[in-house]
C-alpha cells in the first residue's frame, strides 16, 4: 500500500512552503498527502502580506475528519501560530498515536516574519516535545526553544541539540542552512550519539520552504520503512537536488521554491 501522509501546518498560497511544499514532497516521494491547515497566509516569494488564524477547534476537527477515515503513517507538523492551537493539534496526536510525527517548528518565514504568537514556543515544548518522533529546527529556532544564543558552527549545533534533547526532544536535527560553509551540514543527536549529514551547499537564492520540504521528506522516508538515520540522510540527499534544480522555476522576483519534482520533470 501507498502510505497516507498527513501534514498540519499552514498554507502558502505561492506553493513554495507549508502544505504546498509539504504535499509535493510527499507525491514526489511516492506518498499520498493529505492536509490540514492550521493558519491561512497572504504570501509571496517577497514575503507576508498577511496572516489569518483559524479557531483551534476547527485544527483538531480537520485532524478527526483525516484519523477517523484513513489510515496515516506518518505526520508531519509544521506551522502551529498559536498556543491553542498547539494544544488541540497535540491532544488529537495523542489519541491517535499516529507511528511516526516529525515536528519542524516553525516560528517565523524564510524572510523573518513572525509566524507564532509568543506562547507558541513553550506550549510546542510542553505539549509537542514528548510527542515528536523528531524535531528539526533551525538554528534560529533551536535558539529560541532552548532559550540559549546558539553560534553557527558545529559545536553550536552540538550545544543546541543536546539543549533541546534536556527539554524533552526524542531526537533532534538541528539543520545547518543558516550556518556558514562550502558544504550545508544537519546534525542529528538521538539522545546518545551524534551524526553529521553533509551536502555540498548550493548557490542560489531560491531557499523558500526548505525546512518544510526537508521535514516532510524524512516523514515520508520514515513512512517508507527507512530507520531515522537513514531518512534524515535521504531527506537531506532529495532536498539538495530540489535546490539545485530551483532555478528551473519562475515562481516569483523573490526568493523561490525548491524544484520538489526534479527528478521527474526534464527539460
Amino acid at each position: 500500500m501507498i502510505p497516507n501522509l498527513l501534514s498540519i501546518a499552514g498554507f502558502d498560497p505561492s506553493g513554495g512552503a507549508g502544505v504546498a511544499a509539504d504535499l509535493k514532497t510527499f507525491a514526489a516521494l511516492e506518498c499520498n498527502g493529505m492536509a490540514a491547515i492550521t493558519a491561512l497566509t497572504a504570501q509571496n516569494t517577497q514575503g507576508i502580506k498577511g496572516l489569518h488564524v483559524p479557531p483551534a477547534d476547527f485544527a483538531a476537527a480537520q485532524i478527526d475528519a483525516i484519523f477517523e477515515d484513513a489510515q496515516i503513517a506518518a505526520v508531519k507538523i509544521g506551522m502551529l501560530a498559536c498556543g491553542a492551537i498547539v494544544e488541540e493539534v497535540a491532544a488529537r496526536l495523542s489519541y491517535y498515536t499516529p507511528p511516526f510525527i516529525v515536528l519542524d517548528p516553525v516560528l517565523a518565514s524564510t524572510s523573518g516574519e513572525a509566524l507564532a504568537t509568543s506562547d507558541t514556543a513553550a506550549a510546542i515544548i510542553r505539549h509537542l516535545f514528548p510527542l515528536a518522533t523528531l524535531i528539526t529546527p533551525n538554528i534560529p529556532e533551536a535558539a529560541r526553544l532552548s532559550g540559549h544564543v546558539i553560534a553557527p558552527d558545529a559545536e553550536g549545533m552540538r550545544r543546541a541539540a543536546s539543549l533541546l534533547h534536556g527539554r524533552g526532544a526524542k531526537a533532534v536535527l538541528i539543520t545547518g542552512g543558516h550556518a556558514e560553509g562550502a558544504t550545508s551540514d544537519d546534525l542529528l543527536f538521538d539522545g546518545e550519539s551524534c551524526r553529521v549529514f553533509s551536502t555540498p551547499r548550493v548557490a542560489t537564492c531560491n531557499t523558500h520552504g526548505t525546512g518544510c520540504t526537508l521535514s516532510s521528506a524524512i516523514a515520508a522516508f520514515l513512512a517508507r520503512g527507512l530507520p531515522l538515520a537513514e531518512a534524515a540522510s535521504a531527506a537531506k540527499t532529495y532536498l539538495n537536488g530540489a535546490l539545485a534544480a530551483s532555478g528551473a522555476l519562475g515562481a516569483g522576483h523573490g526568493p523561490g521554491p525548491v524544484n520538489h519534482f526534479h527528478s521527474y520533470w526534464k527539460h
